[in-house]
């Protein structure tokens, strides 16, 4: 059993590809389940084999704690530690090769809270791993490329886990758009010469600076374009996880507990 966490800005479509990537699975022959970490989301586009909601409902923090919606979605994220052995007591005895965790959409609920760590930790460290989510509505510019790829460093910091960047909803990208972002995470060289390109402001300074800093944590490489829509780019992300945790051999059926 191994554990793959979908990780992402608001928006970045991390439900709709875990419910894509969950089928893509299924269809190959490969057991899979779910898990919804999400407790304040209204509706999910699949039927998760586990959801936190079942102990943890936003409106009842929200009433109980006497809390707006952003204070119960805090304390919410906490409580989902609390509830933790509920759902290791239920993964006990399961066999399946890869359980998909949804996790809040609200990115910093998740990766900045140390609620996270406890939930990693109780899953099992040694056997996760993270999928981070590029939204192309928020890499288009060299600038806001280099700001999302500190976010997925700083993911990879706070949860000490193996990431594989992906560029979600390909379907709605240009080819040139698409091509360019590709191009910026694996060849760094043409990130830092469009970022050189952009006038001369404190921006742009601090952009070049940030570009440095996630250029030394070795951040750059590989980065997959993935739609959720038609389906394109989940064998990349099955290949990357086989590789990972397999060294990219197929799964060992006795070895999925």
């Amino acid at each position: 059993m191994r554990f793959v966490y979908f990780v992402g800005t608001a928006g970045s479509g991390k439900s709709t590809l875990v419910k894509s990537y969950r089928d893509w699975l299924g269809n190959n022959g490969i057991d899979c389940m779910t898990i919804n970490l999400d407790p304040g989301v209204d509706m999910l586009p699949y039927d998760a084999d586990i959801d936190i909601r079942e102990w943890v409902a936003l409106d009842e923090v929200m009433g109980e704690y006497n809390l707006g919606p952003n204070g119960a979605q805090i304390v919410a994220a906490d409580l989902m530690a609390v509830n933790i052995k509920k759902i290791t007591d239920l993964l006990d005895g399961v066999r399946t090769e890869y359980v998909l965790v949804d996790t809040p959409g609200q990115l910093e609920l998740f990766a900045f809270r140390e609620s996270s760590n406890v939930i990693v930790e109780a899953f099992g460290k040694e056997k996760s791993m993270v999928v981070y989510l590029s939204d192309p509505m928020l890499c288009k510019t060299s600038n806001g490329f280099v700001s999302n790829m500190v976010l997925s460093s700083l993911v990879e910091f706070r949860l000490q886990l193996p990431v594989i960047n992906i560029l979600t909803k390909a379907d709605l990208m240009k080819d040139e758009d698409r091509d360019r972002m590709i191009s910026w995470f694996e060849n760094s060289d043409s990130l830092y010469d469009d970022l050189l390109d952009n006038d001369a402001n404190p921006q742009t300074v601090v952009g070049m600076e940030l570009f440095k800093a996630v250029e030394s944590v070795g951040i750059f490489g590989q980065i997959r374009a993935v739609s959720a829509v038609e389906n394109t780019g989940l064998e990349e992300i099955y290949s990357a996880t086989q590789l990972e945790f397999f060294g990219g051999e197929d799964i060992d059926p006795e070895d999925n507990d």
